[in-house]
């Protein structure tokens, strides 16, 4: 785990946060996510709601990066809204935890500890990845 935010870093959680307040809405949109490919472009993603299904923002990003043609994605970061209308960088769900290192294996998620921004690996965050049970006939 790292924590150092250089200016690259700072501009992906500021892309993230953008989206999120300027898209803001409690009933569909409640996460943003941005995601760097190697190519240095930024890719954004919103969470999606209803009241049977709901889509993860690093997913729609991660979506829109594959769309645009970026093979190697290298970051990501998810921020939600607080009452008094700042972002504030969120941890990924279990479901991101498996989807985002199976459609990118190396990529680092910035991550909240405690109040401060630290960067993890898809093992930091899911140090045994599901795999699939033995057929026991």
């Amino acid at each position: 785990m790292t924590s150092p935010l250089n200016d690259t870093d700072r501009r992906l959680v500021e892309a993230a946060s953008e989206l999120l307040i300027r898209t803001h809405d409690a009933d569909l949109h409640r996460v943003a996510a941005a995601a760097r490919g190697a190519s240095g472009q930024i890719y954004l993603g919103l969470s999606l709601r209803s009241p049977r299904v709901s889509v993860c923002a690093e997913s729609t990003a991660l979506a829109n990066a594959r769309i645009g043609g970026e093979q190697d994605i290298e970051a990501m970061v998810a921020v939600g809204l607080r009452e008094d209308g700042t972002t504030v960088i969120l941890n990924p769900c279990g479901v991101c935890r498996e989807l985002v290192p199976a459609v990118a294996p190396g990529i680092r998620t910035l991550a909240d500890d405690g109040g401060h921004p630290v960067w993890v690996t898809a093992a930091d965050l899911l140090p045994m990845p599901w795999v699939r049970a033995r057929s026991y006939d």
